[in-house]
């Protein structure tokens, strides 16, 4: 319920604090004092849309705050969704800046319009005519019937199952979308893949390969090379292996004249024992060189189609090669399983629609269970209201679809009067029935569900006399689970209330102010005097008023 509204700098208020208890709450004022910017100020701290008109002193800030005490309203799931701090006393502040821009906090949280609205609707309904003709739309007719009806978790799991279906139905489009494509691709990546496989790449070595053709292709020169290589080291008297037992045999004659003749006699050693050793590799070369056409030929060829493939796939890496083989392998397979994945997605896709149609099929039959129930009590409540031939029929029928909140179409038909026929709403009722329709929905719904605090602007325009006695025991009956504001000209109405404040304009200093007063017992009747008869008082109504609170 809302506890206390804080207004600061708001069109003609200057500074307004005022609390409100439980129960029914009347507002009162002429014409024009100022009930419809308490409502504007009431309506921006739930999200409306700020304007730099509103603010009374462009110059400062505008402030309009609101306590709620939230404690059986269940929204501590509503609060973790949002990302917010949860308390029982919940305080929302909108704030107006000179420049122009605004701000909104709840429980001194930043939060954003989305948010605010998110949590507002749970808190107050502000029931103005634009909202009387929300009662002729799908939206708020299935919200009326399925609050009835119960249906609160059949329609979370339902709304839920259908996510996933819907998420289900798209993946297995983009998997048969997928599926022409790949077709398209298979025969070229099959081709791609059969090219690489023709080759082992895994034990293809490049550098290996290439020494190897090297090799081959110059076995002639190679021998030519080791044959001389070998005659200069080993050519007889002048052969440089001969030559180096020459030198080491003249040191010899010296290496006892001191350590640095042997030590280079030593040397000289070292390298003829290499250079025997190099001519032993040179022999074991020149024994194992031989010309290999063939296997020149296959060592050509492997080279020619290695780099052919690095050329036609712009790589040059047998790495990436083996890397793009591997994919092609991937697509292949994807492309060859692709028909079983679809029928596995088809067959979790027929589950999930015969769960929702279990779904539907128990929101359909609650809300077939409950329609005549309510249509009873809604005829009654309407005879009240000075409606006695409102006959309403709502038609519930079943579809082969799946819409937002199951697979039903609903329609709310009337018979405003004797010999018409059934029509819709907004093609049979004028604004007047409307607002008493809504009325008496209302007070259907506050006997089954726990409502968010509602305020009635004027909604008994266009009645007077026991009608609006009527609508009053109506609103002060749902105020004893709810609480309740209205916005009133009728005495009637105004008499019900637990709570009476007054909205007036007064003049200070040459400035029009905006205030909201609570009247005491004394006040309240003479309020009620004015409203029925003017502002010459007389004992008459004054006796009237009385009677009327009493």
């Amino acid at each position: 319920m809302l506890t206390t509204l804080y207004i600061k700098n708001y069109a003609l208020i200057d500074e307004l604090n005022v609390s409100f208890n439980n129960g029914l709450t009347i507002i009162t004022g002429e014409t024009g004092a100022g009930k419809s910017i308490l409502l504007g100020g009431l309506s921006l701290v739930l999200g409306k849309r700020a304007d730099l008109s509103q603010v009374k002193n462009t110059d400062e800030k505008c402030i309009i705050e609101a306590i709620f005490d939230i404690a059986n309203y269940d929204l501590k799931g509503l609060f973790k969704t949002l990302d917010l701090d949860y308390d029982v006393q919940t305080i929302i502040r909108r704030e107006i800046l000179p420049s122009g821009k605004s701000r909104a906090f709840i429980n001194d949280t930043p939060v954003t319009l989305e948010s605010l609205v998110a949590l507002s609707s749970y808190l107050i309904d502000i029931h103005s005519q634009h909202q009387t003709q929300q009662l002729t739309q799908d939206d708020y007719q299935f919200k009326v019937i399925d609050a009835l009806a119960e249906n609160k978790s059949n329609l979370e799991a339902f709304s839920k199952g259908l996510v996933d279906y819907k998420s289900l139905q798209k993946s297995l489009e983009e998997l048969k979308l997928s599926k022409s494509e790949l077709i398209k691709e298979y025969d070229y990546n099959l081709f791609l893949s059969n090219e690489l496989n023709e080759i082992n790449l895994e034990k293809i070595n490049l550098e290996d390969l290439e020494t190897q053709y090297e090799e081959l292709n110059n076995v002639e020169v190679i021998s030519e090379k080791l044959s001389s290589t070998k005659s200069i080291l080993n050519v007889e008297e002048l052969g440089a292996i001969d030559q180096l037992n020459s030198a080491k045999h003249e040191l010899s004659k010296i290496a006892s004249f001191g350590k640095s003749y042997d030590a280079l006699k030593e040397r000289i050693a070292s390298v003829g024992i290499e250079l025997d050793d190099i001519l032993i590799e040179l022999d074991n070369l020149e024994d194992n060189l031989s010309s290999d056409p063939q296997e020149l030929e296959r060592i050509n060829s492997q080279l020619q189609i290695v780099n052919n493939l690095f050329q036609k796939h712009s790589v040059s890496e047998i790495e990436e090669l083996i890397s793009l083989k591997n994919d092609l392998k991937s697509k292949i397979d994807n492309t060859e399983s692709l028909d079983e994945t679809i029928a596995l997605k088809e067959q979790e896709l027929l589950k999930e629609k015969e769960k929702l149609n279990e779904i539907a099929l128990k929101i359909h039959d609650k809300r077939k269970k409950v329609i005549p129930v309510f249509v009873s009590k809604l005829e009654t409540i309407l005879s009240e209201l000075g409606m006695p031939n409102a006959k309403f029929k709502i038609q519930l029928e079943a579809t082969d679809q799946f819409l937002k909140n199951g697979k039903d179409n609903l329609q709310f038909l009337l018979m405003a009067n004797k010999g018409s026929s059934f029509n819709e709403l907004k093609k049979s009722a004028s604004g007047g029935e409307l607002s008493r329709i809504m009325l008496a929905i209302k007070s259907i719904l506050a006997e089954y569900i726990q409502l968010p605090s509602i305020m009635f602007d004027e909604i008994d325009t266009g009645v007077s006399g026991e009608i609006s006695n009527k609508m009053g025991e109506i609103m002060k009956n749902m105020s004893n689970k709810m609480q309740v504001f209205t916005i009133t000209h009728l005495p009637q109405i105004a008499a019900k209330g637990n709570t009476h404040f007054k909205v007036f304009k007064s003049d200070i200093k040459d400035v029009t102010h905006t205030q909201l007063k609570k009247l005491n017992e004394d006040e309240r009747i003479v309020e009620i005097a004015q409203m029925l008869g003017g502002l010459d008082i007389t004992d008459s109504a004054l006796a009237h008023a009385r009677q009327l609170l009493n």
